[in-house]
Order: C-alpha cells, then structure tokens, then sequence
C-alpha cells in the first residue's frame, strides 16, 4: 500500500466480481429490448464504464458526457452543469447512465432532468459506490456496487487532483495529502 493511503477499501478482484453481477443486472435489464445507449460520465466514470460494458452480453452504444460539480475542489460545490454534452440525440432510447459514485445525489437529480428534457424513453442509473453520508437531495442508482462511508477515495477512475485514476482498486487518502 503507498504512504498516502489510510487504507485500501475496495481490492482489485472485488470490484471486478461486482461489475460482473452489474453487468449481469443491465443484460437481465435490456434482454430483448431495443438497444440501448450507455452513457459514461467523465472522467471518474471511465475505468468503471469501460470494465462494465465490457462484460455485458447486451449489444449497447457508447456515448460520453462531463459533468461537474466540484471543479478544483475537494467537497462538491452547487448545482452540477454539464460541461461536455452527448455526441448524438437519446430521443426515444433507452439511456444507461453509468456513474462513478453518487455522494450529495444532485448531479442524479440533475441529469434525470437532463435526459428528460432530452426525451430519452428510460433512464437507468448504474453507480459504482454511494456515500449516503453526503446525500443532500433524494436520489439513488437503480444499481450500486458498494456503498461506502464518508471518507476521501481515490482510484478506479476516482481522483485527487487528476492523480490515482490508474490504480485498479480504491483507496482511502490520508486527510493530510489534501487539507495541505
């Protein structure tokens, strides 16, 4: 373990035993149906999306999004905005939105409407961790892999200032690396 982690959270082969069964869930989800266009949010998103579709047997198509709510910082900050939109229309698709973590859950508030206003016909949301410590609005992932406790993680697609990404579980930060 580095020097800048308090502890590792989630290892390497449970994460990817969780996205098999979320995989297993959305093909159970989709089996015969249209198909449906898998949305990741960047960038924390991106290490869970492309392991997740990956596993699926679905046939879906790839889109990619960012929204943001934190900026530079470490606790999210106001209303989350879109800042990259879709490459192509959802109208009348079946949308899988596939999320990193859902912590104050405005950004799910947020893009619910989002898609909505868009006239997607269903929005599913798969999340890979929920912190309800932080939930300030009410909302939840229709699937979570891990639900986790209030503390600072990083890894799997999860930063601190663009760094631990790569790493292939999650970690816990030690408060002194960001509080300096």
């Amino acid at each position: 373990m580095r020097q800048e982690f308090e502890k590792i959270v989630l290892t390497e082969a449970e994460i990817a035993a969780r996205v098999r069964e979320a995989a297993a869930w959305l093909d159970a989800r989709f089996a015969g149906g249209s198909i449906p266009v898998a949305v990741c949010n960047l960038k924390g998103s991106s290490v869970f999306f492309t392991d997740l579709v990956r596993a699926m047997q679905t046939d879906v198509e790839f889109d990619f999004m960012a929204v943001s709510s934190y900026g530079s910082e470490t606790l999210a900050v106001g209303k989350p905005k879109v800042k990259r939109p879709l490459f192509a229309s959802v109208e009348g698709r079946d949308v899988i939105l596939v999320e990193d973590i859902v912590d104050t859950g405005r950004t799910l508030v947020t893009l619910r409407q989002y898609f909505a206003d868009l006239g997607a016909r269903s929005f599913t949301v798969v999340a890979l961790l929920d912190k309800p410590a932080r939930r300030r609005v009410n909302a939840q992932a229709d699937f979570t892999c891990f639900t986790v406790e209030d503390a600072f993680i990083v890894g799997y697609g999860l930063d601190y200032a663009e760094r631990y990404r790569n790493l292939p579980y999650i970690a816990q930060l030690k408060e002194s690396v960001y509080s300096s």
